[in-house]
């Protein structure tokens, strides 16, 4: 019986193989923290996803990976993968999700999705599509020596990455409807800049500046894994699609989870002084405001205005509203904490920040 087993598992593994016809990533560079990587056996594309092989890519990422009856298990920078040949289900830090893409073999090569492993190591992953390069930039990258393929590549492009990535790359947070927040490292075209959270285009809903975006999807997100995906091109043309990946766990069964959306005015605008702070929560909840001034004395140094706290209650559909007023000069700022206490008892908290 167990002869007969291996030789089902392989003859599923060879028609698995076959049935795949992955076209050679031509000219596809792989750049690890400024460092090219070379493999043994070129990347491969299949539906638009470039592949390489398994092995090269997780130790190249600070991971050990093992092999065993077509089941890949890696373990690194604190987490833990788990993917299987031909099978689209895979599982991070024991979160199950869904890959687009399965993993396969190529001439006795174990071939891995390369953004899905890189992101799923908490990496952050770019594609420059003029060029066929990824670019993969790990966390605590020590790495000093210089990038010889940027030599000829855009820059803007080579160094653009988000930063603050919000609810955090591998995170789990217990709410449906989370705020979703990133930073950028250079500026961005507002024009072009395209955000999607699992496949669903948020974009008409994202409150965005050059450095940075906000974004609370207006559909609940059910307990798994969710995709953040941000493309666009920089002020200097350089295009780019990245994002990252966190889970959403079960919450208490019958406790609806609260959330604040539609804030306005939108995050990281000017505001002046004086304002009316608008947003929708749970129906009939209980809003706590605290907003805190800070003013820049000649340009050099910034000192509290004071403080103004208030506290509203959501009408029937869930909107509520405040007038804010601070003493704050010209080029200081106001950061506002919201935090709303459903009558179930479900509470959460939110941040914004003006400009003066």
């Amino acid at each position: 019986m167990k002869f007969t087993a291996r030789i089902a598992f392989a003859t599923a593994l060879l028609v698995g193989s076959l049935a795949l016809v992955p076209a050679a990533a031509q000219n596809v560079t792989v750049v690890v923290n400024g460092q090219v990587m070379s493999f043994d056996q070129a990347p491969v594309m299949v539906n638009n996803r470039v592949f390489v092989p398994m092995r090269a890519i997780f130790e190249r990422l600070g991971s050990t990976v093992t092999y065993s009856n077509g089941n890949i298990n890696a373990q690194g920078n604190g987490r833990s993968v788990h993917l299987a040949i031909g099978s689209l289900n895979a599982s991070v830090n024991g979160n199950p999700l869904t890959m687009d893409v399965a993993p396969f073999l190529v001439n006795g090569r174990t071939e891995v999705p390369l953004r899905f492993v890189a992101q799923a190591l908490g990496a952050n992953v770019n594609w420059n599509g003029n060029t066929s390069t990824v670019y993969i930039g790990t966390s605590g990258n020590n790495n000093t020596s210089t990038p010889q393929p940027y030599a000829t590549q855009t820059p803007s492009y080579q160094s653009f990455y988000l930063n603050n990535e919000h609810p955090a790359n591998g995170a789990t947070v217990k709410t449906t409807h989370p705020k979703i927040h990133a930073t950028f490292n250079q500026q961005v075209d507002l024009n072009s800049l395209h955000v999607s959270v699992d496949g669903n285009d948020v974009t008409s809903l994202v409150y965005t500046n050059a450095s940075g975006f906000d974004v609370t999807p207006g559909f609940a997100l059910n307990p798994g894994s969710h995709n953040v995906n941000v493309s666009g091109t920089t002020s200097n043309g350089a295009s780019f699609n990245t994002g990252w990946t966190f889970y959403t766990s079960n919450t208490a069964t019958g406790t609806a989870q609260n959330y604040i959306v539609n804030v306005s005015p939108a995050p990281n605008t000017r505001t002046g002084s004086s304002f009316t702070l608008s947003g929708r929560t749970l129906p009939n909840s209980q809003i706590h405001i605290v907003a805190t001034g800070t003013s820049t004395i000649g340009g050099l140094f910034q000192i509290g205005t004071g403080t103004f706290q208030s506290d509203v209650t959501a009408d029937s559909n869930g909107n509520f509203n405040v007038p804010i007023s601070l003493n704050v000069l010209g080029g200081g700022q106001i950061r506002v904490i919201l935090t709303s206490v459903s009558p179930n008892g479900a509470s959460v908290e939110n941040q914004v920040v003006y400009g003066v």
